[in-house]
Order: C-alpha cells, then sequence, then structure tokens
C-alpha cells in the first residue's frame, strides 16, 4: 500500500482500515491479497466465521483474505464509499474515489454479496440501503 493506514476499532463493524495521512482522489490503494479457491471453499471455510474475507469472482473462483499483513481485508461495506473495488484477471484492487481525510475509515460498497439481502447493513450513511 502506498498510503500509510492503521487497523483500529470501527463504527461500522469489527476493526476497519484508517488513513494516517490525507488520500488524494483516484488514486490506487493497493490490492488484497490471499487464496484463490473455489467459490464453494470459501464458503465453506468462513461458514462458522462471524466475519469473512471473500471475495467472489464468479461461480468458479473467490478470493479468501487470509494475510492477516494486508490491510485492505479490513475496508468494510458502505453505501456511500469513499473507495471502490475493481475485480481484474482474479485480483482485488481498491481505488479512492475522492480524497480522503487524515483519521477517516476506508469503506467500498460490496455491491452483490452471498448474504443476498439479509445481513444488516450498519454503515450509518445516508441514504444506506439498509442491507446487505
Amino acid at each position: 500500500m502506498s498510503f500509510p493506514t492503521e487497523i483500529k476499532t470501527s463504527t461500522i463493524d469489527g476493526r476497519g482500515l484508517f488513513a494516517l495521512k490525507i488520500i488524494p482522489g483516484r488514486r490506487k490503494l493497493g490490492e488484497m491479497t490471499g487464496d484463490l479457491v473455489s467459490t464453494r471453499k470459501a464458503r465453506q471455510m468462513m461458514k462458522d466465521k462471524k466475519r469473512m474475507y471473500i471475495v467472489e469472482f464468479d461461480e468458479k473462483y473467490a478470493l479468501v483474505g487470509t494475510d492477516d499483513e494486508n490491510h485492505m481485508r479490513y475496508i468494510n461495506h458502505s453505501c456511500k464509499p469513499n473507495t471502490y473495488i475493481r475485480l481484474i484477471y482474479h485480483r482485488v484492487e481498491f481505488y479512492s474515489l475522492r480524497p480522503i481525510k487524515k483519521g477517516e475509515e476506508l469503506t467500498a460498497d460490496y455491491g452483490e454479496t452471498h448474504h443476498d439481502g439479509k445481513l444488516k447493513c450498519k454503515c450509518g450513511a445516508p441514504g444506506c440501503k439498509g442491507f446487505l
């Protein structure tokens, strides 16, 4: 990651990733790393976990964020995010949508999830969709 961040308690959920300095808009922040496995295996691995670090690419493949050193997995969901996720060639890249203030939590809109609209959203953003 080319911008300094820290992991700390989030008001959204669990732990989150926070900017230690101002991050300019439209910049690559980094990539989520982990194990590329079948989507089925990823769902089984995380079945009994409270928090999941999975990005599903399609029906066949998913990335499981197993690397504790990779801070990108701590980016929480928000219905009004300050970053976006780019999925390309089984890679998960994060980019800033706008300038991010020092101390601000980095967030992304997860889009469709395997929760099928049953998990309550806790982002607190104006116009929150309510569920993931």
